[in-house]
């Protein structure tokens, strides 16, 4: 995994009492202090953080930001234990990482974490700059803004003119309602002609005729699922794959679509709001296929940023309006060098992302 831009380290961590075991990956510190989440998951492996971890190094660097691309896993399942334990494992995760953070990274939530989680996660190091998405009164952007489903909103706005679609009259799919998902269809809801489905981990909901936001919206909350939705046909959640619809959200699990799906795909364009939706390799047979896909690390910058602006403790008007000036015209950036150029959207970014670590890259064999 190791070349010319990292990854710098790579840190392993257990705490015998707690039981904590988690992994830290720190990739290029070329631009700044790391920057990245921490996920907790009984799955996290070294080498999930580390493909992680890089994509925030061309996330921070394509967005312009002073930040370094880092991540971290806690290697743990939630599900299995009370929130007094879960506290205990964070603390220890926590005070193992003094050593770099907030010098070289500088922590966020991810899956399975989230406000109450990175207040502890302060608390334990010491440092307000050890960590953002922090609760309000500790001085943090909450996550109930939707940074980065803000974000995937805007880029989604941007790209659909390069596809030739209008908005007002595409059908969008949305894989996911989670932190991202659910902002993504509560922006796009009054702009578009149709969410036509929307999947969670038990299922998918699909109504041809469209699903209604407010409505999709209090039944996750009541019933913990989309799928309890109606009117709507009920589906297995990677079915959204098949869905015919004009735009595809990806907003959850990563590697969501494998070589084997690409044949499956009628979408005319992919806006990866989760990270690492696919590999490198499938976007490019995807993009062969004549669909367009923006990447994760354009589309999805918006958390990262709004983390800029609660760093350098910024207030919730200029994150929106910062997420949405960045977001916009880096989409914009890289779609025309795509055009010109008659690349992917990847490569495209790629190149713009690559040559500023470049620059001011001092460990890079270059």
């Amino acid at each position: 995994m190791f070349d010319e831009f990292g990854p710098e380290k790579i840190i392993e961590v257990y705490h015998p009492k707690s039981g904590m075991k988690g992994i830290l990956c720190i990739d290029n510190l070329s631009l700044g202090p790391g920057k990245g989440g921490i996920r907790m998951t009984p799955t996290v492996s070294q080498e999930e953080v580390f493909r992680l971890a890089r994509t925030m190094t061309w996330k921070n660097s394509l967005a312009n930001l002073p930040f370094g691309g880092a991540k971290s896993g806690i290697i743990a399942d939630p599900n299995e234990f009370d929130m007094k334990k879960k506290k205990e494992i964070v603390e220890a995760f926590a005070e193992a990482l003094k050593v770099v953070s907030p010098s070289e990274y500088v922590a966020a939530p991810d899956i399975n974490m989230g406000e109450k989680e990175m207040e502890w996660y302060y608390k334990k190091n010491g440092s307000k700059k050890s960590v953002t998405g922090k609760p309000k009164k500790f001085g943090g952007l909450p996550h109930e803004l939707g940074s980065t489903g803000f974000g995937v909103y805007h880029s989604l706005l941007v790209a659909a003119k390069y596809a030739k679609l209008d908005i007002r009259k595409s059908t969008v799919a949305i894989e996911g309602f989670g932190n991202v998902g659910w902002f993504v269809a509560k922006f796009l809801a009054p702009y578009c002609k149709k969410i036509i489905a929307v999947s969670d981990s038990r299922g998918v909901i699909y109504n041809k005729d469209g699903l209604d936001f407010k409505k999709l919206a209090e039944v996750k909350k009541k019933e913990g699922t989309i799928a309890a939705y109606k009117p709507g046909q009920v589906l297995p959640s990677n079915d959204i794959l098949d869905i015919n619809a004009d735009i595809l959200v990806t907003a959850a699990v990563p590697d969501l679509v494998k070589e084997g799906d690409v044949d499956r795909l009628k979408f005319k364009m992919i806006v990866e709001g989760s990270n690492i939706a696919m590999t490198p390799e499938v976007e490019s047979l995807i993009y062969k296929k004549g669909i367009l896909v923006v990447p994760d690390f354009v589309a999805n910058a918006g958390g990262v940023i709004s983390s800029y602006v609660e760093y350098i403790n910024g207030s919730e008007k200029k994150m929106f309006e910062m997420v949405e000036q960045k977001i916009k015209m880096n989409t914009k950036k890289v779609l025309d060098l795509a055009k010109r150029k008659k690349i992917m959207p990847r490569d495209a970014a790629m190149e713009i992302a690559t040559a500023r670590v470049r620059k001011y890259c001092k460990v890079c064999r270059v």
